[in-house]
């Protein structure tokens, strides 16, 4: 039989049609169920260093679905929903014994920031209400609960974002019609808020779009800042802007509430300094989205993802194209390097009820491949998490996923997307069991590591290792709300000799320490040992 040129050119078609399609099917990692309730739904969470995690909403939803312990009873004359409320707005989750505790937090949390300090706690600040100007510390043990300073903060913080800097301190940037920054813990009685110009340029007065600005500490030490479609790097010592960057290609707003998500993409150290350094911002609503939202017209979220190289003299943004559009999403960095990005829907906006269409399916962004191969998509939720999700990536690499509460209240029914209460697991494909025979162990945990000071690691790997495929990976657990992880950050720490055989399956690396604290602030991180992509569990360390 012979084939027509029509037949040969259509097979020849369909063959290059489907080799050049984006992704469109689910095909790595798994899910898994924690607990069907954890009593509140996670509008944020903190990993800390004894692998809890601290989770709370806000307290003017009314009652919970978890009691105080010991019959406590919180009275806030404040409250808008309930003054006396003896249920808990905020809960400790303990990783290892998938397990809850409740805790007391008096003032309002709602849309607030935080980051760990040096020694671990975590420095949580503003919110709502009577609680714009809290500062409110949490110390992990198993009766710690939340301390709070009443007038900590000078301005109102109401959706501000925070960043531990190098010495130690927070710095508090921005918040509803907050043009200003502040510092803390404070230096002195007669510290002040500091005005930031560039929060007025970014402002819409409509419906705001520069709230939870993404906000990294640069290698130099200045900040990058990003708000609605634009971004500095600024040095917040001096209140100066150093850079003003592109705007981002398209123009359209990529802050809450048009709600994209950022990651500083992996700082690799190479004799001593970052060579590079760069930013990535994806998803977003398209202008106009907001209101179009609030008028019941959903607008699709923006399929596209803008890279930009901060530390080029003359930096441009490149545009890549995600398998499909995401609005609310959440981007965090992964142990073997790769980003993943999760939660949140494929129109409408942040805000109440204005999200349609939950993007289930997480999609795995890998930053060393050519441009038009860097995304694959993952096996697919069931649960929707939409407005006030959140995620977290634990110390066994798994991301732990929350919340979803779309409404000015705790509403389970007759809602398109009820209030979400559950806790799950995402296991990336590198923890297949396929893999077991290439993720290394940590044998000789190193519990402290100095800047510049180099450290030893022993491991072992049940497979042959290849030592031209071993790294060592450092990352900062994060502050997450409103698909924004405040200070996550990760490094490849400089490997200081080839990896050496120790034993029967057993091996040791040598690295070096972070150069400064402007690379990596003093404090807590989990360290990786990763081999073929594949890391082990993580082990803490601090910085110091």
């Amino acid at each position: 039989m012979t084939l027509s040129y029509s037949h040969i050119y259509f097979h020849l078609l369909l063959f290059l049609l489907l080799h050049h399609l984006p992704p469109c099917s689910a095909t790595a990692g798994h899910w898994s169920l924690l607990l069907p309730t954890i009593g509140i739904t996670a509008m944020h969470m903190q990993l800390l260093p004894n692998d809890r995690i601290v989770i709370f909403d806000r307290t003017d939803f009314g009652p919970s679905n978890i009691s105080l312990p010991d019959g406590k009873c919180r009275f806030d004359r404040n409250d808008t929903a309930l003054q006396l409320d003896c249920t808990a707005h905020s809960v400790e989750y303990d990783v290892a014994d998938n397990s809850v505790r409740p805790l007391t937090v008096l003032t309002d949390v709602w849309c607030s920031s935080g980051a760990l300090a040096p020694d671990g706690s975590l420095v949580q600040t503003g919110g709502f209400n009577d609680g714009d100007h809290v500062v409110r510390v949490y110390k992990s043990c198993d009766k710690c609960d939340w301390q709070e300073i009443a007038f900590g903060l000078i301005q109102r913080r109401w959706y501000a974002t925070s960043h531990i800097l190098p010495d130690g301190r927070q710095i508090i940037i921005g918040g509803r019609r907050q043009f200003n920054y502040e510092f803390y813990p404070k230096h002195s009685q007669t510290d002040k808020a500091h005005s930031l110009p560039f929060l007025v340029q970014t402002y819409d007065h409509q419906i705001e779009n520069n709230l939870y600005p993404f906000v990294f500490l640069h290698t130099d030490g200045n900040l990058f800042i990003f708000a609605n479609n634009r971004a500095i790097l600024f040095d917040y010592s001096r209140n100066q802007v150093i850079k003003t960057y592109p705007q981002v290609p398209g123009g359209d707003p990529r802050s809450y509430p048009s709600t994209g998500s950022a990651v500083l993409l992996p700082l690799r150290i190479v004799q001593g300094i970052v060579a590079a350094v760069e930013v990535l911002v994806c998803g977003g609503a398209p202008k106009g989205a907001h209101l179009n939202a609030k008028n019941g017209k959903f607008d699709g979220a923006l399929d596209t993802c803008g890279r930009i190289k901060i530390s080029d003299p003359d930096p441009e943004w490149v545009t890549e194209t995600m398998p499909s559009g995401r609005v609310m999403g959440d981007m965090l960095l992964l142990p073997n390097v790769d980003v993943l990005l999760i939660n949140g829907g494929s129109s409408g906006t942040a805000g109440w009820e204005n999200g349609r269409g939950p993007v289930l399916e997480p999609v795995i962004y890998k930053p060393d491949r050519p441009i038009g191969s860097r995304f694959e998509l993952q096996n697919p939720s069931t649960i929707p998490r939409m407005y006030h999700s959140t995620a977290v990536l634990v110390r066994d690499g798994r991301v732990l996923v929350g919340g979803s509460n779309p409404h000015k209240c705790y509403n389970f029914t007759n809602v398109l997307y009820p209030t979400e209460l559950s806790l799950e697991a995402f296991s990336p494909s590198y923890l297949d069991p396929t893999s077991y025979g290439l993720r290394p162990k940590i044998l000789s945990p190193v519990t402290r590591i100095q800047y510049g000071k180099w450290v030893t690691i022993q491991f072992t790997v049940q497979n042959q290792l290849d030592p031209n495929s071993v790294s060592v990976t450092m990352v900062a657990p994060s502050f997450n709300t409103h698909s924004f992880s405040m200070n996550q950050r990760l490094l490849v720490l400089e490997v200081s000799n080839a990896t050496k055989v120790v034993g029967r399956r057993k091996y040791e690396v040598a690295v070096t320490g972070p150069p400064s604290g402007e690379i990596a602030p003093a404090g807590y991180y989990m360290v990786f040992v990763v081999h073929e992509k594949i890391p082990s569990e993580g082990v803490w360390i601090h910085v110091e």
